[in-house]
């Protein structure tokens, strides 16, 4: 009976681990899927959340997570114009993340684990939407990383520089190669923030995973030329951080 209390007790906690990261994770979402829409466009991130078609500001009953979206079916209270599902996805998205993240990892490194996700998630959207990988988001990543990531900090340093000089190597080849880019700055700077969380024994994984992803895209009817390499690398990291701290 105790072993069974004591089982009983630990998968209460971290279910209530879970539903705090998946709580947290809702509000980090709707944060980021407004950073998505707004950063690129050059809009401040602060002050009052408007709708974007007739600027109307939006009541706090239409801000909670997921279930506003529902509820108004998509549409603005005010003028109707439809709402993308960019809110509710990226909503939905970091909480499952957030969930994942607290229940496995507990204590600082499940809050950890979520910030890496949430910023993982942000970068993958800005780069398939607009090809684009902030330093001003890739380079706290891998301070982080370095900083606080779960191995050793000499298997950190060592993973980030393994990727991040790999990356840029093959951005130095496609480009004498093929006489055009291949890869971006950016791929490379994130490769080495991501480096920076996980270890030299899960970089060919990491790249392999991406690979993978990547050519999935660009067998998509849909695909267009230029694939967003980041995405995938990001996808591919937080798969390994979360099989990792499940050991």
């Amino acid at each position: 009976m105790d072993g069974l209390a004591v089982a009983e007790g630990a998968a209460l906690g971290t279910a209530l681990r879970a539903l705090l990261g998946g709580g947290l994770g809702l509000l980090a979402g709707s944060f980021l899927a407004t950073l998505v829409l707004r950063w690129p466009e050059g809009r401040s991130l602060g002050g009052r959340s408007a709708c974007d078609h007739c600027g109307r500001p939006i009541p706090l009953r239409d801000l909670v997570p997921i279930l506003s979206w529902l509820r108004l079916a998509g549409r603005c209270r005010g003028c109707g114009a439809r709402i993308g599902a960019l809110h509710p996805g990226m909503e939905a998205v970091a909480a499952l993340m957030g969930a994942a993240a607290f229940a496995v990892a507990p204590g600082a490194g499940g809050w950890l684990g979520a910030l890496f996700g949430w910023t993982i998630l942000a970068l993958a959207v800005l780069d398939a939407r607009h090809l684009w990988l902030p330093d001003r988001l890739t380079l706290p990543l891998l301070a982080l990383g370095l900083a606080a990531g779960p191995a050793p900090l000499p298997d950190r340093a060592l993973a980030a520089a393994i990727a991040g000089g790999g990356l840029l190597l093959v951005l130095l080849g496609y480009r004498w190669w093929r006489g055009r880019e291949g890869l971006g700055l950016g791929d490379v700077k994130l490769g080495a923030a991501l480096g920076s969380w996980l270890s030299p024994l899960l970089l060919p994984p990491l790249l392999l995973g991406a690979s993978l992803l990547g050519l999935l895209m660009a067998l998509r009817p849909s695909a267009r030329e230029a694939i967003p390499f980041g995405a995938c690398l990001g996808i591919s990291a937080w798969g390994l951080w979360l099989w990792s701290a499940l050991r």
